[in-house]
């Protein structure tokens, strides 16, 4: 069984500096994309950030040049450095980790969410 337990949100006011982490544990399949995601109230889950086994990353427009993505792949575990936080960041942060066998459709693991409040 897949466990992924998230820590590092808070409230944090505008301009400053926040550090998520998630640490997976279980059995994973070596190919794999960890990452974050965050829903607003009344909005859609969107992407923020991830990162694959073999270092690819990818991340959304609108936190680009902010936050940055990094994995210690030795501990399972994810990390999201957010500089420059806006108060339109603020969400609960989800941690996500996705399955990628050949021949099978990925599969999503998530985290219980983490609440980021951006406000002066």
């Amino acid at each position: 069984q897949v466990q992924l337990v998230e820590s590092g949100g808070g409230l944090v006011q505008p301009g400053r500096s926040l550090t998520l982490s998630c640490a997976a544990s279980g059995v994973i399949y070596s190919s794999n994309a960890m990452g974050w995601y965050r829903q607003a109230p009344g909005n859609q889950r969107e992407l923020v950030a991830t990162m694959t086994s073999i270092g690819t990353t990818n991340y959304a427009d609108s936190v680009k040049g902010r936050f940055t993505i990094s994995r210690d792949f030795a501990k399972n575990t994810v990390y999201l450095q957010m500089n420059n936080l806006k108060p339109e960041d603020t969400a609960v942060y989800y941690c996500d980790l996705e399955i990628r066998v050949p021949g099978t459709p990925a599969y999503n693991y998530w985290g219980q969410g983490t609440q980021v409040t951006v406000s002066s």
